[in-house]
């Protein structure tokens, strides 16, 4: 049993119904025999080669039936949280029918995350119900925030990092992010960063976010840069 040992492994798009679409995650499975004999250079080595914003690995706790060690890694390096790769996960233990459980629970960097499998009752065009399918609810950590006083030349290189765009507010967060409040939805959405000069940035990312109008069937527009992590945009 050496490094050549085979690992199962599924390549799912979050935050889609159709193939080729939403986010991508390498879902890898090991085993406590696999996860000794594989270090975290090989880990790193395997996340690389797949090349998308994230691949993790999922490894039973034993002695319970719905835990597992979860790990999350970029093509540059591991990261204490990940969102749709962890839904990823979730959707690969329900749909294979690997828990028998409709609660998954994820030991993590970033604590205990829960992943729960919930009844799709949404109905279709004709009035009927879907039948087989589900949702998953997941339960994450508050990251908390707080107000940051940046000199003229730190604001200066955000403004800049980010095409000019009008900046309502700004933000730092325990996860060494800077958040920065944008006017409209549109303004996320049509944002065109410059990557380069957020790598100048002093912190590991910038999330851009606003507020959608009143009546949207969403509350706010988000999206997430880093870079310096080998992943211009992570799709959450």
């Amino acid at each position: 049993m050496g490094k050549n040992k085979t690992v199962k492994y599924f390549v799912v798009d979050a935050f889609t119904d159709s193939a080729f679409k939403g986010n991508p995650a390498a879902v890898c499975f090991l085993n406590d025999d696999d996860n000794n004999e594989r270090d975290d250079t090989w880990l790193q080595s395997l996340a690389t080669e797949f090349n998308i914003s994230e691949t993790c690995f999922l490894i039973p706790i034993t002695g319970f039936d719905a835990r597992f060690s979860l790990r999350w890694f970029t093509p540059l390096a591991e990261v204490d949280l990940c969102g749709h790769a962890t839904l990823a996960s979730a959707h690969c233990l329900f749909s294979n029918g690997l828990v028998d459980s409709d609660m998954v629970e994820f030991v993590t960097r970033s604590g205990i995350l829960t992943a729960k499998r919930v009844s799709d009752n949404s109905e279709l065009n004709d009035g009927e119900v879907k039948g087989g399918t589900f949702l998953i609810e997941l339960n994450f950590p508050v990251v908390t925030t707080c107000d940051i006083n940046l000199s003229d030349d730190s604001s200066s290189m955000i403004t800049k990092a980010l095409n000019g765009a009008t900046i309502v507010d700004i933000k730092a967060t325990a996860t060494n992010n800077i958040l920065v409040v944008l006017p409209s939805m549109e303004s996320v959405t049509e944002l065109q960063p410059r990557m380069d000069d957020i790598l100048k940035c002093p912190c590991d990312g910038i999330i851009v976010t606003a507020a959608d109008s009143a009546g949207s069937a969403y509350d706010f527009y988000s999206r997430y840069f880093a870079p310096k992590f080998g992943v211009d945009e992570v799709k959450e």
